[in-house]
């Protein structure tokens, strides 16, 4: 969605997944994108080739972390910001309910990949970043409440999700 919204506004989008079940819905929602298949850890690209940097719900599903933040940090131009989202508290957010309803449709992850609220905890996202030799500016939580005006709404908007969209695809 964020490469939608980017791509529509003008930016050039570059995107990375390693399920190419994912890439093939990115391609749909945003044909102007360039998605490739790969490795958070070992991006294809040289050094300073990017404005912004942004990692959406990915960082912690690394199987080194810390080496993705980096990685992130060498594509980032010099004054460019890398921008980390990811979920918040799972014990105040009713997203977490439905992260649970699709974790059998998930891929596993990879080994030692601390997993989806592995960075909900501001500290560790913070420490996480210092390894990375990022300096967080900020961290704070965006309120995303789940408010449909009917149910066929609810259920488009739910099946959206990249990880949705390719179960459905195989049902």
């Amino acid at each position: 969605m964020a490469a939608q919204i980017a791509a529509s506004r003008g930016a050039h989008v570059w995107g990375i997944d390693a399920a190419d079940e994912l890439l093939a819905i990115a391609r749909t929602r945003t044909p102007a994108g360039d998605f490739r298949r790969g490795d958070l850890e070992e991006l294809p690209l040289q050094d300073r080739s990017f404005d912004l940097v942004t990692g959406f719900n990915s960082i912690q599903y690394a199987g080194n972390p810390v080496l993705a933040l980096r990685e992130a940090r060498r594509v980032a131009r010099v004054d460019a910001n890398v921008v980390v989202v990811t979920w918040g508290d799972p014990e105040k957010m009713d997203a977490a309910a439905v992260v649970a309803a699709l974790r059998p449709f998930l891929p596993p992850p990879p080994r030692g990949a601390p997993g989806p609220f592995a960075l909900s905890n501001e500290a560790a996202l913070r420490q996480l970043a210092a390894e990375a030799d990022l300096n967080p500016v900020d961290v704070f939580e965006v309120d995303s409440p789940f408010i449909y005006p009917d149910e066929e709404t609810a259920v488009r908007g739910l099946n959206s999700s990249g990880v949705s969209a390719r179960h459905s695809k195989h049902d």
